[in-house]
């Protein structure tokens, strides 16, 4: 294996998703699935929020939330710290004097996750357009 493909990956949310509903959508989660097969998966505790939140939202019982708890339990969650509260200021900052959409309130979730890869020097795998054109980050899209 390269060391490119043996580098962890950041997936956002809709990956995050994606995979684990791989039932509604095999398609999407198999291209999704090549794209980090054989990498290190993170995930930023923004989108282990989404999903929690939407859990709740939903009105899921305690009961079939623990599905989505163990999906989590997938991946690595990548926790803040001092460097990543700093490196998502400095995101938000760059972003909204470019007038990047990533620096509006509306993406703060979606900014967490950047940083996330960012912080880390690793591939985003994403196919939000939100993403396109941020500094310092890379991303990886499907075919």
């Amino acid at each position: 294996m390269s060391p490119a493909r043996s580098q962890a990956v950041v997936v956002d949310t809709m990956v995050v998703s994606s995979i684990v509903n791989a039932v509604r959508q095999p398609g999407l989660a198999a291209d999704y699935r090549a794209l980090i097969a054989g990498r290190p998966t993170l995930v930023s505790f923004a989108t282990a929020t989404e999903m929690r939140y939407g859990a709740l939202k939903a009105g899921w019982g305690e009961l079939r939330r623990r599905g989505p708890e163990r999906d989590l339990e997938r991946f690595t969650i990548v926790q803040p710290d001092d460097r990543l509260i700093q490196v998502c200021a400095e995101l938000r900052a760059s972003c909204e004097q470019a007038g990047h959409a990533l620096g509006q309130k509306i993406h703060e979730a979606d900014r967490w996750i950047a940083a996330s890869a960012v912080r880390l020097g690793v591939e985003l795998v994403s196919d939000d357009s939100v993403f396109t054109d941020v500094p310092g980050l890379i991303v990886l899209r499907r075919p």
